[in-house]
Parts: C-alpha cells; structure tokens; sequence
C-alpha cells in the first residue's frame, strides 16, 4: 500500500465518499454513500438461511465456469480488458447502472461485447470477490448452488449482489447471513482446493468475534462448523495477517494453482511482508499435507517494487498472485516490463498450455486489489469432475508409470481416454482407462516403460454418459503435465553429478531408517520412497540442504513389506537406491 496515496484518500473521504478505508468504493457511475453495520445486517435476511440438506464441494478455480462477473466503474480501463479477454472463455455478467454507457465505452475501446450480459441493477462498488458468490455443487458433482457470507464494509448493495446472480442464473443461493448462520468473510481472504480444504488468514476470526458486521459471535471451531455445513469445507487452514498488507487478502501474496501446489509471493531478504508470509507457509509445510496426503508444492514469484519501493517504505503491494482462472485463460496483473516478463515467464512454466494474459494494473493497484479484487466466477451447472495427482519431476527408466484419477459425472462416465506422448508437436497416444475402482470413481491406465532421457507429456480426457466431454488439464492437449526419465535403467544407480546416496541402514528396514546422501552442492533436494510400481508412497523430505554428508530419516513401520526404492532429486537430477522393508 503507497501510505501517501493512502492518506490523499482519506482527505478525499471529507469531499468524495467512494474512497475509503481499504479496499474503496470506484464506482462514480453510481456513486453510494456507505451505510453504518445495521443497515448492512438488515439489508441481509435473504436467500435460504439454513443449511444444504446435502453434503456440498465448494469448486476450484481451475474448474469449468459459465460465466465470470464483474461490476462496472468506467474510470478503469482494466475492466473492458478484463471483459475482452473472458469473453472468449465465457458468458461475462457485468453489473452495471446504464448498459449502454458500458456498451458505447466499450465500443470507445474498439471492443465488441459478443458474450456479455448486462445487468442493469445498484451496488457500490467494484471489489465483487469480496461480495459476490461462491460456487459448490451437492454430492461433488450434481447441482449447483450458491453461497454467500456478510461482506466485512459497510455496502449493502454489494452484499446483495449474489441474489441477484442466483436470480438471473436460476441457482438457489444459501446465505450465512442470519444468526445462528451467520459469518462475516469476504472472498479474497479464501482460496479452495475443490476436495474440502480451505485457506485464509486470520481475519475470519478477527471478524467473527467482537467485529464491527458480525451478528453472533463465532469461536474458530464454530467458524469451522460452518464451512463445513455450507461449503464442505472439512479442513480451514487459517494463518497470520501480515502486518503490511492492510486488507489482510490472501490473494494479494498467494494462489492455489491445483490441489497440491501454491504459487507465493516473494520478497527480498527481510522486507516487506516477506518474513511473515515465509512464517505462514511453514506453518503449512510443517502441519498440513495436500488432499493426496503429499507435502505442498511452493512455486516463488516476485512481489515487484513501486518505483523501487515495497509496501514497507510506502510502495503500492504489487503482486502477480492477483490473478484469475476463466477456463483455459488465466488474467494476470502486471506493472511494469523489467519485472513482468520474468513473473509471465514463471506463469507459464507453472501452467503450460494455458493462455497467459497480462493486464495493466496500475491504476488500481493503489487501492489494494488488482484483477483478481474485481471479478467473481459462476460455476459450470453441468460440471464434469476429474481429480489427478500428477507424476512430475524425475522419474526413473525401467517402469511402468501407472495414472489414477477421480472421474465424475451426474450421468456417470462413459468412457475415460489417458494421452500421452515423448513430443508435444507430435501423436498423442491414447490408452483406454478403466474404472478400477467403482466405489470412488477411480479410472486407470499406465504409460509404459519410456527410454531414459526422454520426457513424457500426458493429460486426461473423459465423455459423460450425457454427452459432456472435459480435459484435465483443461486447455489439453495444449496443456499438460510431464515428468522427465532418469537417463539410467537401473533403479540402484546411487550416484550422479549432483549427489551420491550410501547404504541405508537398516536395510532391511522396520522402523526407524536412515539414508544418507553426500550432496555435492547447497539446494533444493527431496528424499522420496516408491514402490515396485513406480507410485510414490512416502515423501521423506523436500527442501533446502548445504552441501555435504546428510541424513534424511523415516519411520519404515507404516509401510507393507516388500521391496521398495529411494529417490534422491533435484531440478536436474535423480539418484535411486534399494531398500526392503520386512
């Protein structure tokens, strides 16, 4: 946050009611005097204020969505590209007070609204992911619903908005607005995995307990409560507010980009929010494991400067976290070219096939929000569900690499396709899946052994009964996931350039094990143990070591006997060795 911007603002607040604290109103096409916390609870005894009477799954952003809102302040251009952009993937709803004041900026802007719904109806500002609705789905897959919370300012139109996308989508809204129900939250404080597990900071529960919008009290275990009755929300993973940025956002330094890896906002050294952002994602490496029961993935993206300047010396909090998923596109704030190319650069590595937008941010920066602050996405009504843990990184020659996924329709499935292929510019072989497990909807295929060297690219494609097709990745086949082939056929090839791993003792093994590994080099390196079919069945450790003679020790008691190998790994290399449990 630029203080002096800041504090220009609050001057204004005597003059120009639209700027306010945090997060501010930028809405002068219909400019709204902000309205004191009764106002605000009286304004929400609406939609169905009890619970589903069915368990739900609260969507991920990766998934297929119809439509993607956005509500209408003139004044910031960011909006029409926004709308330009998402209308190639979806219906964009703009809520509005004159349509065809949109519709001739628009044109203004050489842009033609050829996917876009005008809703002409009040509200008071543009931050709609903090007001707008969540999507979820009863029994994960078969109708969907929306939710809504208590937005934590003092805009009671805004608060109405998902009413009035539950109207015009013909999707019942549930909304914790009435006490015992109730919750104050607001949706750029809250990222979601798809399979149960919610992140957020601190504020939740500030807000919930004493707050200024709060009806009824709540403890962070009746918080919990709550998002698991509403949202099937079954783990809140909550974390410490960073004492930089104001609004207390998670989306401003970080961003779920599948169900096990984070993308995080990064300073330099010392600065900023940057060591208690690195506090929090310990605290989540440390105590939490993914959906797959496997560690988090962190990729690091800088958190670029204002004029050289961070948050912590009255820089504007830049952040390339702020983006949004529209299907097979993906929004992205950017500032300025020296540090965008780099940031654009990590997007796409991280989401290859996606089409990788960057939008100017700029102008709205200051005000503590970017693309992500100003759009809210509807679900798709006819979802079609797939769930795979990826094989990445390094992998060794010799074996067959086996594919699971969750495979779900309301029509069920009829048929499941694994792709695959050594060349992206080249044939993508298919393998037939089959539904290996009817209980949890669990389709399998295998990649056969693949020469060392090569690198393999894969994605999964699945028909409904109905007729509804859907990839994962979506974008596929220009998209994918791939793993490399270690350049040795023998999984006891226990040295490299990079490392060198001696005996494991005990071997065999039945509790307490050590391996130890002589690292030629300071890095990243991760310790992980696969069975005899290649599948990863116990992450040892992934993170920072110095160079030198290190060992990494396990408990072998949880695991069933036989024989299993040892990965060593970095980003270039892989070294495996032998050990057999009994």
């Amino acid at each position: 946050m630029n203080y002096t911007r800041l504090a220009a603002a609050f001057l204004s607040f005597l003059f120009i009611p639209y700027l306010l604290f945090g997060q501010s109103n930028l809405n002068t096409d219909a400019q709204y005097v902000e309205q004191s916390p009764v106002l605000i609870q009286s304004a929400t005894a609406k939609g169905i204020n009890t619970p589903p009477n069915k368990k739900l799954r609260t969507m991920a952003e990766w998934e297929e969505i119809d439509a993607l809102l956005i509500t209408w302040a003139t004044q910031f251009n960011i909006l029409s590209q926004i709308l330009n952009y998402a209308q190639e993937e979806c219906k964009v709803i703009v809520v509005c007070a004159d349509s065809n004041q949109v519709k001739n900026y628009l044109s203004g802007q050489g842009i033609t609204p050829y996917n876009v719904s005008f809703i002409e109806g009040p509200f008071n500002s543009i931050w709609s992911r903090d007001y707008a609705q969540w999507s979820a789905y009863t029994d994960d897959v078969d109708s969907l619903v929306l939710i809504d919370w208590i937005y934590n300012r003092n805009r009671p139109q805004d608060d109405l908005i998902p009413d009035l996308i539950g109207d015009y989508m013909n999707v019942p809204v549930y909304s914790m607005t009435q006490a015992p129900f109730d919750l104050v939250h607001t949706g750029g404080n809250f990222m979601v995995d798809g399979m149960g597990t919610g992140f957020s900071s601190k504020l939740v529960l500030d807000e919930n307990d004493g707050g200024t919008f709060n009806i009824t009290d709540k403890t962070s275990d009746q918080i919990d409560t709550l998002m698991k009755q509403f949202m099937g929300i079954e783990r809140f993973i909550k974390m410490e507010n960073l004492p930089y940025d104001e609004i207390h956002h998670i989306d401003m330094h970080m961003k779920l980009l599948d169900e096990e890896t984070i993308l995080v906002g990064e300073y330099p050294d010392g600065v900023a929010d940057g060591p208690q952002i690195e506090a929090n994602i310990a605290y989540i490496a440390n105590n939490f494991t993914s959906a797959f029961g496997t560690p988090y993935r962190f990729v690091r993206i800088q958190m670029p400067p204002e004029n050289g300047q961070y948050p912590d010396n009255f820089g504007d909090y830049r952040t390339y976290t702020n983006a949004v998923f529209v299907n097979n596109t993906i929004l992205i704030p950017t500032y300025e070219q020296q540090f965008d190319d780099p940031a654009l650069d990590i997007w796409r590595e991280a989401m290859p096939g996606y089409k990788i937008r960057g939008i100017n941010s700029n102008s709205i920066i200051p005000f503590s929000g970017a693309i992500h602050c100003i759009t809210k996405a509807v679900g798709t009504k006819d979802p079609l569900l797939i769930v795979h843990q990826p094989i990445r990184d390094i992998q060794p020659a010799g074996i067959t690499f086996d594919i699971d996924a969750v495979v779900k329709h309301r029509s069920g499935i009829l048929n499941a396709t694994l792709y695959y292929t050594n060349d992206t510019n080249s044939f993508y072989t298919p393998a037939s899946m089959s539904l290996s497990d009817p209980t949890n909807d669990i389709w399998s295929a295998s990649i056969p052994s693949q020469n060392g060297g090569e690198e393999v690219y894969y994605y999964i494609s699945a028909t409904s009964v109905s007729g509804k097709n859907q990839n994962r990745p979506m974008p596929a086949p220009n998209a994918y996931w791939d793993f490399k082939v270690g350049a040795t056929t023998a999984l006891n090839d226990i040295t490299n350039s990079d490392f060198e791993i001696g005996n494991v003792y005990p071997n065999p093994a039945s509790r307490i094990t050590v391996v130890p590994v002589n690292l030629k080099f300071s890095g990243m390196v991760s310790v992980d143990i696969y069975d005899v079919l290649g599948r990863k069945v116990h992450p040892v450790f992934d993170g920072h070591k110095t160079a030198g003679k290190q060992e990494f020790i396990f408990d072998a008691e949880p695991l069933a006997s036989g024989n299993y190998y040892i990965k060593v790994s970095n980003s270039n290399n892989a070294a495996y060795t032998i050990m057999n449990v009994k």
